[in-house]
């Protein structure tokens, strides 16, 4: 049985990742002239100077968490077959560290399960150690942190990531899966999800494939739900609700249509402290279930359950 302190083999991924780890003087460039990018407003009047205020401690202290971020991506990088919960815990913490410094806050709804593998009988009566599928609907790039903060997990994530300065490099260390819309290689994928999920480590994917307005849930595709049918392992899904201060649906959190991320970023550096909630529901057990069956069942049940955390959340007031 694999435990969850053996690392598995590393994925394409990581191998390129260590054959070019990121120097210091590299991550100071990135940091300096990402954050004079976003430090620049787009009118210099008076009426925005507390705004611009606000976005410049917030770039400080976000370039802090992703130094931070870099620091535990550098020493997963350099430690040989470093154990897979220590991988974890790296993430985790540099999700709260960023969410901390977008001012953030995230609140479980109800309690979520901590555990990232179960033990079960395979089919010679012995005990092994698998992981879990985790499914959320997708608002924007903020919904990885905020899961990462509060759920021990690795992601799945689309592959232009894996290319973006800095930020795919720590990615990639992170164990981060990485798959390419339209692209045909859904199938890779599963395989390395099923790897991950047979050898006791969780992964979670947006089953949606790009993100909404997060009022509704948008049509699932349930091609790499077959990594749970074939392992076997729970399928649990969590909806993710943005409330700004005053009760209402964060209109600036969403990043979606023709938005380009630059300017998502700058919309979050300039929001109002805000409150990210998660409802974990009910797991979903593959047995027997075609892949159809499965689909329309995570698609009842996490916009069922979306429209139930909306409902304890959002102000009542809100037409």
């Amino acid at each position: 049985m694999t435990t969850s302190n053996e690392s598995p083999n590393p994925t394409k991924h990581q191998a390129q990742a260590k054959s070019k780890p990121l120097s210091a003087a590299s991550l100071t460039h990135w940091l300096m002239t990402g954050s004079k990018l976003l430090l620049t407003p787009d009118t210099y009047s008076k009426r925005n100077l507390r705004a611009q205020w606000q976005r410049s401690k917030r770039v400080a202290n976000l370039a802090l968490a992703i130094q931070k971020g870099a620091g535990y991506a550098w020493h997963v990088d350099q430690t040989p077959n470093i154990a897979q919960g220590d991988i974890i815990g790296y993430i985790q913490k540099f999700c709260r560290t960023s969410l901390k410094a977008l001012e953030i806050e995230v609140i479980e709804v109800e309690p979520i399960p901590q555990q990232y593998s179960q033990v079960k009988t395979d089919s010679q009566g012995q005990s092994v150690q698998t992981g879990v599928l985790w499914a959320s609907n997708h608002v924007s790039w903020l919904d990885i942190p905020v899961i990462g903060s509060i759920i021990p997990t690795f992601f799945l994530s689309k592959a232009e990531i894996a290319k973006w300065p800095v930020i795919g490099w720590m990615a990639t260390t992170a164990n981060t899966l990485f798959i390419s819309r339209g692209s045909g290689d859904a199938d890779s994928v599963t395989q390395q999800m099923e790897k991950f999920l047979h050898d006791g480590y969780p992964v979670v994917f947006f089953p949606e494939g790009t993100t909404s307005d997060g009022r509704n849930v948008r049509r699932i595709h349930g091609k790499l739900l077959q990594a749970a049918m074939d392992t076997q392992v729970p399928i649990q899904p969590i909806v993710i609700c943005y409330v700004d201060e005053h009760g209402n649906f964060d209109e600036a959190i969403p990043y979606y249509g023709n938005m380009n991320m630059l300017q998502s970023v700058k919309r979050v550096l300039d929001n109002r402290p805000a409150k990210a909630y998660v409802l974990p529901l009910q797991p979903i057990i593959p047995g027997d279930k075609t892949r159809s069956q499965l689909t329309e069942l995570l698609q009842q049940r996490m916009s069922d359950g979306l429209a139930r955390l909306q409902q304890k959340v959002i102000s009542q007031q809100q037409s």
